[in-house]
């Protein structure tokens, strides 16, 4: 596509991109106030993060379809900020905040020069959730008692679950009508934001949950004031408190604390956490895109960490990727980045010429979102989720979750990762596994047949995923890839399920991705997304789950009536009858697909000894034909040519057939018989078809590809190969 078609097609994009924008600045100006006042800073400070971070990101960023703005992870992190750094003194510890955020900023444009996108990669799938999780349930403590008109309670967020039960009785036995009004307002509040999806009105789900809670806290506020005889019931101390003339009053960061530890720790967690989040939420959207656009991560950290400093200098929150409201323009066909420009237009409008209506929202009211969106956050279906991945992955969500609610995020998500390491090298009883591995290259990618080919050897899990995701990164999604485990001893959770999200990724760009090695692999449960722990020789796991491929494998059986096998246990005794094993050790066979005729097979053997010893996986296909065969090899000219002149085999042409003289190298001590044996139809087969190395001895043929496990479409080709050779044999 030209700059200039390119061009017309944004403009043409503008009115869709406008009204999503609107849209989504609906439920930004809401949820900005809100999580201003959960972090214990002025409201204001939440609409200027989506503002500038709606701008600068629009202009300069490196994803398509996000919304910028503050984000929910950072609530818990600010809040600690604030109250560490200011002693008691909100006011000042949010000047030293907003120097922390500054700093954070400069720190994310320098992991955005040096290419530390993929730094998100580093942190195991089930830490994460923990870690999200404790986010959402520090939110839901502290707000659901600003939900319920009680701005006083204090402690550690343990403290402030406990007082709930307390909080609840408070609030009903409450003789202070503004408290009760005010927790009546978040109460119903709280029901619209739980309700709000269950009506199914096109014309009332055109206004977003969290706005509804606005028009509706401000036309009470205007009922009262136009209509009733009775005075507004809720006090202005419960009212949102913005600055009389807001373009005036910016905050500026107060940097007296730069070199205090706790200063350093707070820039460390903001930092840390506002990474992971923009990193998972730009992941996140890239699935959601209708256009497939892969965002460039490096490039969108840079300007979030400009966004940051700007907005911090300004006396704002961090500029965050955000999901909720990203999810909303992409499902109001907002498709480029102006729609992340018009939002923050549309907060500016807000700002500016309804201020005194945002004056007149309770602040329960906003705390009601926020509590529905720590409840989603750690939601008991997010547990159950990751219990189905398998039981370790609970041991290590519970961990994070625990760990960063005693404690703190940095430390949280520290233990996470140990735990992480501790459990699976529990899981496999061999910690040498790792330490002698970590820093070896243990991918290797090639193209052969129009296919890439990766293999994974050792171990692949969150330690060295970044090593294989470099690679993957470099394989057009309308291409086809094939990704071979079958080297590797372990491969955890984390790669699980990116290994998913790139099969969906290719499937939508035409592409085909192919998983295959895991077969001898005993899974952690039944999920695709549990981890992978390699088997010995001789077991047989009782669970028989299935991989993906056997899966596959069963459906080409079906599909050509043969039985199939995943588990088998013969000893395939044909197989040392033949030259290509006379130097191997055959240790095992697996995936057996078979009928009367053919049988084709994963065989697993090695040669060598000691150091030079080499564990080779392969797919192979034996066919033993009604006839007695002569003793001969097949294969393309030159593959193998040296080795057989060196054994003193050579070259048989067949002069009728001179095209596959050209093109096969045939060989065998009894050339009489073999060209007997070569049939023109035989021949004409041969050269209609893919070419394979083929050895014929007393027990039949052997027909092999590549000295590598076959992708599901190579053992579809090689089955219906052997179907029409056993046909003219």
């Amino acid at each position: 596509m030209t700059k200039k078609s390119t061009f017309k097609t944004f403009v043409s994009e503008l009115p869709k991109n406008l009204f999503s924008g609107f849209v989504v600045s609906l439920i930004a100006l809401p949820l900005g106030l809100g999580l201003a006042l959960a972090s214990g800073a002025p409201p204001i400070s939440g609409i200027i993060a989506a503002i500038i971070g709606g701008i600068v990101v629009a202009l300069i960023g490196g994803s398509h379809v996000t919304i910028t703005g503050p984000g929910n992870g950072l609530v818990v992190v600010i809040l600690a900020s604030i109250t560490t750094l200011g002693n008691g003194g909100m006011q000042q510890g949010f000047l030293y905040t907003l120097a922390a955020i500054v700093i954070s900023g400069v720190i994310m444009i320098i992991l955005g020069f040096l290419r530390m996108g993929s730094l998100g990669d580093f942190f195991p799938a089930s830490a994460i959730q923990g870690m999200l999780a404790a986010i959402g349930i520090g939110i839901f403590a502290k707000q659901i008692h600003v939900m319920l008109g009680d701005l006083k309670a204090k402690g550690s967020i343990i403290d402030l679950l406990i007082q709930i039960p307390e909080g609840i009785l408070n609030f009903i036995k409450t003789d202070d009508s503004s408290t009760f009004y005010a927790g009546l307002i978040g109460i119903v509040s709280l029901f619209i934001m739980i309700f709000y999806s269950k009506i199914r009105n096109r014309y009332f789900q055109l206004i977003p949950a969290p706005m509804w809670i606005v028009v509706l806290s401000v036309g009470l506020y205007y009922y009262f004031d136009l209509f009733s005889a009775h005075d507004y019931p809720i006090h202005k101390d419960l009212l949102i408190n913005l600055p009389n003339d807001i373009l005036s009053n910016f905050a500026f960061p107060d940097f007296g604390k730069v070199y205090h530890a706790d200063f350093i720790n707070a820039v460390i967690a903001i930092t840390l956490i506002s990474s992971i989040e923009s990193l998972l939420s730009i992941k996140a959207v890239d699935k959601l895109d209708p256009l497939k656009r892969r965002s460039n991560i490096n490039k969108d950290i840079r300007a979030l960490g400009i966004a940051t400093v700007i907005s911090g200098f300004l006396g704002g929150l961090n500029v965050v990727t955000v999901i909720a409201r990203s999810s909303v323009n992409v499902n109001n066909k907002g498709s480029n980045k102006s729609a992340n420009f018009f939002h923050a237009t549309f907060l500016v409008l807000f700002i500016v010429l309804f201020a005194a209506e945002l004056r007149k929202i309770p602040l329960p009211a906003l705390a009601a979102i926020l509590v529905f969106t720590g409840y989603k956050l750690a939601a008991p279906k997010n547990i159950q989720k990751v219990f189905k991945i398998g039981k370790e992955q609970l041991i290590i969500f519970t961990v994070t979750l625990l760990v960063t609610i005693y404690t703190s995020l940095i430390i949280g998500i520290l233990n996470g990762i140990i735990i992480t390491f501790v459990i699976h090298v529990f899981i496999n009883k061999n910690v040498l596994l790792f330490i002698k591995n970590a820093l070896k290259p243990n991918v290797l990618m090639f193209k052969e047949d129009e296919k890439y080919y990766v293999s994974v050897k050792n171990f692949s899990s969150f330690l060295n995923y970044t090593k294989l995701k470099t690679k993957l990164d470099q394989i057009p999604e309308t291409q086809e890839a094939i990704i071979d485990f079958s080297l590797c001893d372990f491969v955890d959770h984390s790669v699980m399920e990116n290994m998913s999200n790139y099969i969906a990724n290719f499937d939508r760009k035409g592409g085909h991705f192919e998983v295959i090695g895991l077969d001898d692999a005993k899974s952690g449960s039944a999920h695709p997304f549990a981890m992978r722990k390699l088997l010995p020789k001789k077991f047989v796991p009782k669970e028989r789950v299935l991989t993906k491929r056997q899966k596959s494998i069963q459906k080409i059986s079906e599909e050509m009536h043969y039985s199939y096998d995943a588990f088998s246990d013969i000893e395939m005794e044909e197989l040392p009858n033949f030259g290509y094993f006379k130097t191997k050790n055959i240790d095992k066979v697996s995936n057996v697909l078979s009928n009367e005729d053919c049988t084709m097979f994963d065989v697993q053997f090695s040669e060598g000894e000691l150091i030079a010893k080499q564990v080779i996986k392969a797919t192979m296909l034996h066919i033993h034909p009604k006839k007695i065969l002569p003793k001969f090899t097949l294969d393309k000219e030159g593959v193998f040519e040296y080795i057989y002149h060196f054994a003193g085999y050579k070259d048989i042409d067949i002069d009728a057939h001179p095209d596959f003289s050209k093109r096969f190298y045939l060989s065998g001590k009894n050339e009489e018989k073999i060209r007997d044996y070569f049939t023109d139809e035989l021949i004409l087969f041969f050269e209609s078809n893919k070419q394979y190395h083929i050895e014929a001895t007393d027990v039949g043929l052997l027909v092999i590809d590549k000295e590598r496990l076959a992708s599901v479409k190579e053992m579809k080709a090689l089955a219906y190969f052997g179907s029409g050779l056993q046909k003219i044999l």
